[in-house]
């Protein structure tokens, strides 16, 4: 008697199992590492358009003290953590009379931020500097 034996047995299913389990839990943290990397593109962009929008505020005659450029209801632009979906808060820590800005992006808590990594760029005259804390460290 001749037995047909077509298809997989339940070990071999199983083998396939693990090694693909292995496999995801090998890529999976890097990949959410990427992906969390990657947001830092939408807070270099707002921060860029902030500190245009305070450099516009400090020259312009309405503003009677840099203080005043802080607050990012004075600016010309909206806050653009407001929009749907943003992962980041911004805030004005410094806007000096001799011409340096400092702008800051904290990741907030949407798709699984931690709330406190921030990105941090510094205008002086002439240079602008970026650094970040935390998931953005790498960020120059």
């Amino acid at each position: 008697m001749k037995l047909n034996k077509k298809g997989f047995t339940l070990l071999e299913i199983i083998i396939v199992i693990i090694i693909i389990g292995v496999l995801a839990a090998l890529a999976l943290p890097r990949f959410f590492k990427t992906v969390e990397f990657s947001r830092s593109t939408e807070a270099l962009i707002a921060l860029s358009s902030l500190r245009q929008s305070v450099e516009r505020c400090s020259l312009s005659a309405a503003a009677s003290t840099s203080t005043a450029c802080t607050n990012l209801s004075n600016l010309d632009v909206v806050d653009p953590a407001t929009s749907g979906g943003a992962h980041f808060s911004y805030a004005i820590s410094s806007a000096d009379s001799a011409g340096q800005i400092t702008v800051e992006a904290t990741r907030n808590t949407v798709d699984g931020g931690d709330g406190s990594s921030t990105i941090t760029l510094t205008a002086t005259t002439g240079s602008v500097t970026r650094a970040g804390s935390s998931s953005f460290s790498g960020i120059k």
